[in-house]
């Protein structure tokens, strides 16, 4: 599969049409889909007259934007001007919007080819990707495994050749699990970075929007258009004696054997870039607090409105927990999150960047609703086992989680490399580099 700044280059040479690289990529949609349940709203008309404007434009040495031609589809979270969008509600199953939301504008304006919307699971509440309205999405290395969530649609999407890059979201994970899950690329974001508009809980300092690609420098290319920019920075930089924090061990953050020794392979490489690696973990004291007091809180601001019988348990939890807080117990856990903010701020003074796996686990049984327990200690909620990725979610950093290798069963397994608040482009640099070691030594 081609990266998709191959593809542009090829566009903007005119070596291929636009209409060409989507029928390419339809023919893959045609053949995969099926099976895997990533692309749920069709849209190959939409898809072609978009491709034809594109050819027209660039007949007459126009180019449309960034992303001129490129294939994408879009999460089933974000509102698309004539295109159903269910969040993976039934209350919302017919739901055509009347707008764009601001990434998709963006995009739009960009020259993106539209080839439909990517699963998701309900309102995006978990790191599995299924539904009432469209079923499961399955892993495409094993369909018998989930593909993570709540971006489930998008990463699979991508693994798969369906689209060149695609657009997702991230509150606890839902960017970095599934990319995690299918070996792809997913950045969140630093808060701010790419607006988020309409937004319909400002006061929230967790949901983000973001990139997701087959690599770090696609999913740079994706980020200048999100963040509003003309051209994403260069991908090059020397890391020789950059200090990075190397977490191993984090009492109350469980991980698989696994996990934890594919991540740990990886290791050699960062050290071949000339990284100065020490074992070291920032003090995550009250992360598990902040978030959930702010996660229910953010829940219960989008939701509370929703006939409660009618979504399914863990958004209904979420509602009816955010219902009850008090402005002291907010005005709490945003205290805890400052204090954790500066202590962390503190900490990258020392450590550019740290490492830890994306997810705890390996990918999982797609019947599974969510994992119960890890190395025998049971998960009490549906999200504790996404502690590696929500932890890191509440510092308001940007965190990149790309490929760092496989199970021996196969499965691929992601690092997470995150970087001080608002360098977005160090970490994607990073990412490039590791990317790099990885394929050339």
């Amino acid at each position: 599969m081609q990266t998709a700044l191959e593809l542009r280059r090829q566009l903007l040479a005119r070596e291929v049409s636009a209409r060409e690289v989507l029928d390419a990529h339809l023919a893959v949609i045609e053949r995969r889909n099926p099976e895997l349940n990533a692309i749920v709203t069709f849209t190959p008309e939409l898809a072609r007259a978009q491709a034809d404007a594109a050819d027209r434009a660039a007949a007459k040495g126009e180019f449309l934007g960034l992303l001129h031609g490129l294939p994408v589809a879009h999460k089933d979270l974000q509102e698309t001007l004539g295109i159903r969008t269910t969040f993976g509600s039934p209350l919302f199953a017919a739901y055509v919007p009347d707008f764009d939301t601001g990434i998709i504008g963006r995009m739009k304006t960009a020259g993106v080819v539209c080839v439909g919307k990517t699963n998701t699971p309900e309102f995006g509440a978990g790191s599995q990707t299924f539904n009432p309205v469209f079923g499961k999405t399955r892993n495409p290395f094993d369909t018998s495994k989930t593909c993570g969530g709540s971006s489930g649609g998008a990463a699979v999407a991508l693994a798969t050749g369906m689209i060149a890059l695609a657009d997702g979201s991230d509150t606890g994970g839902s960017l970095r699990n599934p990319a995690s899950f299918c070996g792809v690329t997913g950045l969140r974001p630093t808060p701010g970075l790419v607006p988020i508009l309409p937004d319909r809980c400002p006061d929230s300092p967790l949901t983000v929007n973001g990139p997701m690609a087959r690599n770090a420098a696609d999913a740079g290319l994706l980020l200048a258009v999100l963040a509003g920019l003309s051209a994403p920075p260069g991908m090059n930089r020397d890391f020789k004696q950059t200090r990075v924090a190397w977490m191993s061990d984090v009492s109350e953050i469980p991980f698989e054997p696994v996990v934890r020794h594919t991540v740990n392979q990886a290791r050699r490489h960062f050290e071949t870039l000339g990284c100065v690696i020490e074992e070291a973990a920032p003090d995550f004291t009250d992360a598990d607090a902040a978030f959930r007091v702010l996660r229910a809180h953010e829940f219960y601001t989008l939701h509370h409105d929703k006939p409660l019988s009618r979504v399914k348990e863990t958004v209904r939890q979420e509602i009816e927990r955010g219902s009850r807080l008090t402005s002291g117990e907010l005005a709490a856990a945003h205290a805890k999150r400052r204090a954790l903010k500066e202590r962390t701020a503190r900490f990258q003074e020392v450590y550019e960047f740290f490492v830890l796996p994306t997810v705890q686990v390996a990918p999982f049984d797609v019947e599974q609703p969510y994992v119960t327990a890890i190395n025998g200690q049971p998960m009490k909620t549906y999200i504790d086992w996404m502690r590696s990725c929500y932890y890191v979610s509440i510092l308001g950093v940007p965190a990149l989680s790309v490929p760092c290798g496989f199970t021996p069963e196969g499965l691929p397994i992601g690092l997470q490399i995150v970087g001080r608040e608002g360098a977005d482009w160090s970490v994607l640099q990073l990412g490039h580099a590791f990317e790099q070691c990885q394929l050339y030594g």
